[in-house]
């Protein structure tokens, strides 16, 4: 069943909405179990999280990894965190995906004065601090419904009544879609997978290092094997690129694809792994 992504800056309403879509899938679709993922399920302490790079990825990591862990054919998933990363949003969707399920992304679009005024009305226990909150919105990736990762798209506003029916209708009575080679499962005990799993890495991170010699930071590089382009937001050394190969090669394990989208797969994850 299906995957609903909430996103929206800190204090606009997502929890709220989340348990509002929730009580209506109780209430009107009571043969579907319904699960609801949060911060707060994970009992996170929020302001620290997001004050530390590193924590948030891993956050993020074992947002997705209870998303896997509950995501089948037969319950709702319903995801009541910020995910304001559009690469994160792409991350769930391909789970949704590989698990031949629909999703869609509800998206509380609020203004930034109404979240902090929200946020400022808080318990302290709940409140996020202020340059966190900003920050944030910031560096807040819009959902845009053009993209098939945050296909459909419901937007949300303060004061809106929430169209869960045009929701549940989206996903309910969509049919799942179909895998595509990048979620195929491809044997890993190939011969000519693994070959290829280590000669398209190794090409594109040597690519990497040579590009880095006459490029600067910002630039895009061309690489062999993907048309997509590795983005240089910051020079790499050696045994950084090889760090993010081993984990590309580990993670090729339990997301196992078609050979042909080594490349792109490859690059798309070094430019999520260096952002």
């Amino acid at each position: 069943m299906p995957l609903v992504i909430f996103c929206g800056f800190p204090s606009s309403g997502k929890s709220s909405r989340a348990a509002e879509l929730q009580q209506y899938l109780f209430r009107e679709h009571p043969e579907n179990c319904v699960h609801l993922i949060s911060d707060h399920t994970l009992g996170v302490d929020r302001n620290l999280v997001f004050a530390d790079a590193r924590q948030e990825k891993e956050h993020r990591a074992a947002l997705k990894a209870a998303v896997q862990r509950t995501i089948d054919r037969h319950a709702v998933v319903i995801l009541d965190s910020l995910n304001y990363i559009k690469g994160f949003r792409y991350e769930l969707f391909c789970v949704a995906k590989a698990a031949q399920t629909p999703s869609c992304v509800v998206h509380c679009d609020a203004a930034e004065t109404v979240a902090a005024a929200w946020n400022g009305a808080r318990a302290e226990a709940e409140r996020y601090d202020d340059d966190i909150l900003h920050n944030i919105v910031a560096r807040f990736e819009t959902p845009d419904g053009r993209h098939r990762w945050d296909s459909p798209l419901f937007s949300v506003h303060p004061g809106d009544a929430m169209q869960c029916h045009l929701i549940c209708d989206a996903l309910l009575q969509r049919k799942a879609p179909p895998p595509n080679m990048a979620t195929q499962s491809q044997p890993l005990s190939s011969t000519n997978f693994v070959y290829e799993l280590d000669r398209v890495t190794q090409g594109i991170v040597a690519c990497v290092l040579d590009s880095q010699k006459t490029s600067v930071v910002g630039d895009s590089v061309h690489v062999p094997s993907s048309e997509e382009k590795v983005e240089l937001v910051k020079t790499m050394s050696m045994a950084e690129l090889r760090g993010h190969r081993r984990r590309f090669i580990s993670y090729t394990k339990t997301h196992p694809m078609d050979i042909n989208k080594i490349g792109p797969a490859f690059v798309q994850f070094l430019n999520n792994s260096i952002r």
